[in-house]
């Protein structure tokens, strides 16, 4: 996949969005020094290009009763595509599960991110789904203490 190379205004434009993705066009063209036509021509073609991904809200988990996070590295029985094309399948319908990534330079194989109420879910979700899965055969939980630093943002200047 090739890299797109953006200019300042392409990357200011970005960056607003990111800070709030439902920005009205016409604000969003005043902060970055644009009328609003060539801004809108500019968000649809950073679409386009696959760069602009999708518009989302972003949920308080507290104020929805989901007070534990939890990272979890899963070690795997075997490493063969089929064993991880099943477990990622599997995982990946879990609602509970936010990020899934397969991961280098540990012992375990994965990596996921976990948000529930509170641990007795957590520990729901662990035995009722998680250790069943398929060659699943290590399983270590940490608990988020605090959020330090919790961005969607990525860099762009």
């Amino acid at each position: 996949m090739d890299t797109i190379n953006l200019d300042r205004t392409d990357r200011r434009i970005l960056h607003e969005l990111q800070k709030n993705g439902a920005i009205a066009n016409t604000e969003l063209a005043e902060r970055v020094g644009l009328s609003p036509s060539p801004c809108a021509r500019r968000v649809k073609a950073l679409q386009e290009a696959g760069i602009i991904l999708d518009t989302v809200a972003l949920l308080d988990a507290k104020k929805l009763g989901l007070n534990l996070t939890a990272i979890v590295s899963i070690s795997m029985d075997r490493h063969t595509p089929d064993r991880f094309e099943n477990f990622e399948a599997k995982v990946s319908a879990f609602e509970e599960v936010l990020e899934c990534y397969l991961i280098t330079g540990q012992s375990a194989d994965y990596m996921l991110k976990v948000v529930v109420k509170d641990m007795d879910d957590y520990q729901q979700f662990l035995l009722g789904k998680l250790t069943r899965l398929t060659g699943v055969t290590g399983v270590h939980s940490s608990f988020v203490m605090r959020r330090i630093i919790d961005s969607t943002a990525l860099p762009v200047s």
